[in-house]
């Protein structure tokens, strides 16, 4: 539905295969797979040579250069910013990506801290404070949650993590400029969703994680966004990018999730794909894991 029309199709093994067969076979699990290394299962496809980015060193620094190229002068650019991102499968790659490129923007660095504490009806130990310092609190990050220390830049893309005012358009998702910093205030330019060229102001709120693990509930009052320069694949879901960067330090792990990463772009020209190896593995090599039996109650429309 995403990819245009009359668009170049791709080379696997010598062989031309319509870009977007190509998408549908790996999201149904019919591209060709190969045994490599040490697993005894065959889920190794072969990544097209056109999309992949050639690199020595750094691999974050390969995929930012190759994605956010013109960053220098086009920083402040609406189109630009929304039409690229870098996807990848966890948030500790995500961190890294962003502040790779917060660090080469132009301007003063504004630091936000959360107040984090325990909810007082969450336990009934009357030691919480004594055992879970704020030290250690701020240390705790989860999915879904912004960090304790958020620096933000102007001109910055950022995305809200939380629901704030639907009918504004400001919804989980919702991709914004930092256009102004005050200490208790962000000032954005809405870039997606219905309320595009829209200014408005993010406050701090309190939020609790959904990870029930530990043995409290954590609040914490931060600003409800992130950087996204990069996001995590999950968090693209929806999202329509001309330019899209695949960070893959490690295979991806879920079923469809490589699927929803190259789905996100709109023609071959604009995805470019990092993959990072174990010694064993060959380059332009990844997972694509895909249970089929997900398939098999599925009834076809009529």
């Amino acid at each position: 539905m995403r990819v245009e029309k009359n668009i170049p199709p791709v080379s696997i093994d010598s062989k031309m295969i319509p870009f977007k067969d190509w998408i549908l076979n790996i999201g149904n699990g019919q591209q060709q797979t190969f045994q490599l290394g040490d697993v005894t299962d065959s889920t190794w496809i072969k990544i097209p040579k056109e999309l992949q980015v050639v690199y020595s060193g750094d691999p974050i620094k390969a995929i930012v250069d190759e994605i956010y190229a013109d960053l220098n002068e086009k920083h402040g650019c609406l189109d630009y910013l929304r039409d690229r991102a870098i996807l990848t499968p966890l948030n500790e790659y995500v961190d890294k990506i962003n502040q790779e490129v917060l660090k080469r923007l132009p301007g003063t660095t504004h630091v936000y801290k959360s107040c984090d504490t325990i909810c007082k009806g969450s336990s009934t130990n009357a030691f919480d404070e004594v055992l879970y310092p704020p030290e250690y609190l701020n240390s705790l990050k989860f999915s879904g949650l912004p960090n304790h220390e958020l620096e933000i830049k102007l001109g910055v893309p950022i995305m809200l993590l939380r629901n704030l005012n639907p009918k504004k358009g400001l919804c989980n998702g919702t991709r914004l400029i930092v256009t102004r910093c005050y200490p208790f205030l962000i000032e954005g330019l809405i870039i997606t969703g219905n309320k595009i060229g829209e200014k408005t102001y993010i406050p701090r709120i309190c939020m609790t994680p959904a990870d029930k693990t530990l043995p409290f509930v954590l609040k914490r009052k931060q600003f409800p966004v992130a950087i996204c320069y990069a996001m995590t694949v999950n968090k693209s879901q929806g999202q329509t990018v001309k330019n899209v960067g695949l960070y893959l330090p490690n295979p991806v792990f879920s079923h469809g999730q490589l699927y929803v990463a190259i789905s996100r772009v709109t023609s071959p020209t604009g995805l470019k794909i990092v993959c990072v190896n174990d010694d064993d593995i060959s380059d332009g090599y990844t997972k694509n894991i895909v249970y089929h039996e997900i398939f098999n109650d599925i009834v076809p429309a009529e």
